[in-house]
């Protein structure tokens, strides 16, 4: 039941968390919030990876051990945050255009 948490993502997997989870933000329609709340928060993405660390044990079993510990190592790498807020903005861009 370990889980590696030490190691930022690569280049790829960071592409694909940012994808998911862009893509969730915005299947939801929770655009507006989530890229305040992520701009808010952007200078403690590297405490609130170490937090989710810390709730692993109990947030593990409602949205997977392996998917937090991805999350995890995502947020150690601050520029990460603002890739994900540009990828939600250009998703929110793209709902408008399509309206």
């Amino acid at each position: 039941m370990f889980y590696e948490l030490g190691e930022p993502l690569g280049e790829q997997e960071t592409q694909e968390v940012i994808e998911e989870a862009a893509s969730t933000i915005a299947k939801h329609r929770l655009e507006v919030p989530a890229v305040l709340f992520l701009e808010m928060h952007k200078p403690l993405s590297f405490v609130a990876g170490q937090a989710m660390v810390v709730a692993m044990p109990f947030l593990g079993p409602l949205f997977g051990p392996q998917k937090m510990a991805r999350f995890t190592r995502f947020l150690q790498v601050r520029e990460n945050v603002e890739r994900l807020i540009q990828r939600i903005e250009e998703l929110a861009e793209q709902k408008e255009c399509k309206a």
